[in-house]
């Protein structure tokens, strides 16, 4: 059973700076890519970051310049620096896991969400 598991949301003034952190777990063999989505209320989830395991990284333009994205793959962990953060990045963060390989099924890749953490920028 694969778990992940999110840490570092909160409450924060407008200019200030939060870091997640999501660590993934259960006989992990592999995994491809990890990242973040954010959902706000009424809103659609959207992918805000996503950094495969040989360092490729993907940034929603709103974001980009603020947010960094990085990993550590012998711990299957996956972390997201939020700088200069705005009112408008005010949402459940949601750490996801995908092409996850374990030993007990390693020729079956799946995707795993986290939980989410929520983000809270006030003006």
């Amino acid at each position: 059973q694969v778990q992940l598991v999110e840490s570092g949301g909160g409450l924060v003034q407008a200019g200030g700076s939060l870091r997640l952190s999501c660590a993934a777990s259960g006989n992990i063999l592999s995994i491809s890519a990890m990242g973040w989505s954010r959902q706000a209320p009424g809103e659609q989830r959207e992918s805000v970051a996503r950094i495969t395991s040989g360092g490729n990284i993907y940034y929603v333009d709103a974001v980009k310049g603020r947010f960094t994205i990085s990993r550590d793959n012998a711990k299957n962990t996956v972390y997201l620096q939020m700088n200069n953060l705005r009112p408008e990045d005010t949402a459940n963060y949601y750490c996801q896991a995908m092409g996850v390989r374990t030993a007990l099924v390693p020729d079956n890749p799946l995707d795993y969400w986290g939980q989410g953490t929520q983000v809270l920028v006030s003006s």
